[in-house]
């Protein structure tokens, strides 16, 4: 059963919950875990898986230095949000802490961690050798999240063959065949615009439901397919906005 509660609500009723339930997804993307909602219950805001990952990089932190509770205010301030915006996310995946007396520190660790999907092992495939694609390949942060690059593709034969962080780069007409061998990939798109929907519609075609796109294009994928952009153009030009209109942003939006 998913809840939904208000701002202003207590810790949240949610029964049982996802509480100790295993929950297929995969971390940002978590698709999984929205196809097996039921139909008449919201889907989960982006906003708060966003959050959901900011709590649990905290809490490893306070796991690790031995910390045994820690409160919505402790969460909420080491997060940049507020206490009622922390007890409603939790709320949508159970009821994990005791009013007065905090959360579990390891116990909610565990269970973020089992929500976001993390608590198996996901193949990433990375789709473009070029500057991004080799500082995606060489990122060691991807493993230790249970994230792991099991290979990158380019069309550049001067790239084919060559390492590229643990892997070797691949031909990309060898793209279906590998995926066809590879559990539940997440594909990484790290290639120019042009081009970029041609090489969409071939991994969907080819059974990837979860692709991190990089190139600059407006992609579109059928519903089932979980696609998230990053235009760091975009990125940037919100912070140009910040410095240009001092004040303007409303930081506390979901």
């Amino acid at each position: 059963m998913v809840s939904h509660v208000d701002e202003d609500s207590g810790e949240g009723e949610c029964g049982a919950g996802f509480a100790g339930r295993p929950l297929l997804g995969y971390a940002y993307l978590c698709e999984e875990f929205h196809k097996h909602l039921h139909p008449a219950v919201k889907r989960i805001a982006d906003s708060t898986v966003r959050r959901l990952s900011m709590y649990l990089r905290y809490l490893e932190d306070l796991d690790t230095r031995g910390q045994q509770t820690a409160s919505s205010d402790e969460l909420a301030h080491l997060c940049g949000t507020t206490p009622a915006q922390v007890r409603k996310d939790l709320s949508f995946f159970g009821s994990f802490g005791k009013r007065g007396l905090g959360y579990p520190v390891h116990e909610l660790t565990a269970h973020l961690r089992e929500i976001l999907g993390l608590r198996r092992e996901w193949k990433v495939l990375i789709i473009g050798a070029g500057k991004i694609g080799a500082a995606l390949a060489n990122y060691r942060g991807f493993r230790q999240r249970g994230f792991t690059v099991a290979g990158v593709y380019d069309n550049d034969p001067h790239k084919v063959g060559q390492p590229w962080g643990d892997s070797i780069v691949r031909p990309m007409n060898s793209l279906e065949s590998d995926l066809a061998s590879t559990d539940s990939p997440i594909a990484v798109l790290a290639i120019p615009a042009e081009g970029a929907q041609a090489v969409v519609d071939r991994i969907v075609a080819a059974g990837v439901r979860a692709i991190l796109n990089f190139a600059p294009a407006q992609i579109t994928v059928p519903a089932h397919v979980n696609l998230k952009s990053v235009n760091m153009a975009m990125e940037l030009e919100g912070l140009s906005f910040a410095l240009t209109n001092p004040g303007y942003l409303d930081e506390g939006a979901a």
